[in-house]
């Protein structure tokens, strides 16, 4: 099994961390079913925005498993060295830099991927962090910032010679956004390069897939970010075939209940009702992607109490007549 520094994961499945998706519920029950490894939502190194309520709930590690997983971002290195200090004082085990992000308001800002263009400034960024603390550092990054400045080797290469303890690699640039065929050759060309673990990140959405991609690559992992929203079990599947090679059965209608249910609640308790209500219609939005019910998600999403959408869920599942409707 791949290992963070001192930490050997117990399976090499990886929760990719996402901003606003990637909250304390949502990774507490990645790993219930069955995630190696769950990374939190970013956080900036901007010390201006720790007291804010965003970054004292993104903080929010209470009850989680070990390691505590936390990333950050920012394109200082001095920011980004005390950024990695004051998590490890409130906890993070390990510390991720964040140099994959593809959004305009983190490139915009000289941060997330949009650093791949400056590889000096990435080895002065990756050096003070990992001098800044005695955890590991993991690193994430694209291919590059375009297709026409893959440098994802050189990063890599990079990355190790300062210390960074494991690699993930998000097989697309920072302009192909999540569009374009993710480039698993370049993966592939990273894992050669470095003796560093490496995770394998994009498009990975069955376990069918996951085992191919580990296969193709050589990754000592995967992580799985878009695909795990609203099929938090895509966990489980993937471990079960990668020690099988047999695929797992998709839960029935009744634990896919059960398992939203628990996770609204979980949403509740965390957020309060306000926003846990409020949350909640995305995730729920999600969950029932594959389920037919446009219809039935608009109704959802106009629920304003937590006991409204409880028993909106129970009768979605309990009544069959309700999921044809929706579908019509």
């Amino acid at each position: 099994m791949p290992s963070i520094g001192p930490y050997t994961l117990p399976n090499p499945v990886v929760r990719a961390p996402m901003a606003g998706v990637t909250d304390r519920p949502f990774r507490q029950l990645c790993r219930e079913l069955g995630a190696g490894l769950v990374v939190g939502e970013m956080v900036s190194g901007k010390p201006e925005l720790r007291n804010t309520r965003k970054s004292k709930l993104r903080l929010d590690h209470t009850g989680e498993p070990e390691p505590i997983a936390v990333q950050i971002v920012g394109g200082d290195p001095e920011i980004m060295a005390n950024s990695a200090r004051f998590n490890v004082e409130n906890g993070a085990q390990i510390i991720d830099i964040n140099m994959g992000c593809p959004a305009k308001k983190v490139c915009n800002k000289a941060a997330g991927s949009a650093l791949l263009r400056d590889e000096a400034l990435v080895k002065d960024i990756l050096q003070a962090t990992v001098e800044a603390v005695d955890v590991p550092v993991s690193l994430k990054i694209r291919t590059g910032w375009s297709p026409d400045s893959r440098n994802a080797v050189r990063i890599a290469e990079i990355a190790e010679a300062a210390g960074i303890v494991s690699l993930a690699v998000h097989g697309r640039t920072r302009a192909c956004g999540y569009a374009n065929t993710v480039e698993y050759d370049t993966i592939r060309d990273v894992k050669a390069s470095t003796s560093l673990p490496v995770f394998a990140n994009g498009d990975i959405n069955s376990a069918r897939k996951a085992a191919e991609v580990m296969q193709y690559t050589g990754a000592d992992g995967v992580l799985i970010g878009r695909a795990a929203q609203g099929q938090p079990w895509i966990f489980r599947e993937v471990v079960h075939f990668l020690n099988t090679g047999n695929e797992l059965a998709a839960p029935d209608l009744h634990e896919v209940e059960t398992i939203l249910q628990r996770h609204l609640v979980s949403l509740y308790d965390f957020y309060g009702e306000y926003l846990g209500v409020r949350i909640a219609r995305k995730h729920v939005s999600w969950y029932l992607k594959s389920q037919p019910g446009n219809s039935f998600r608009k109704k959802f999403n106009q629920l304003d109490s937590p006991t409204a959408q409880m028993e909106s869920i129970a009768e979605y599942f309990r009544d069959p007549s309700l999921r044809k409707e929706a579908a019509a």
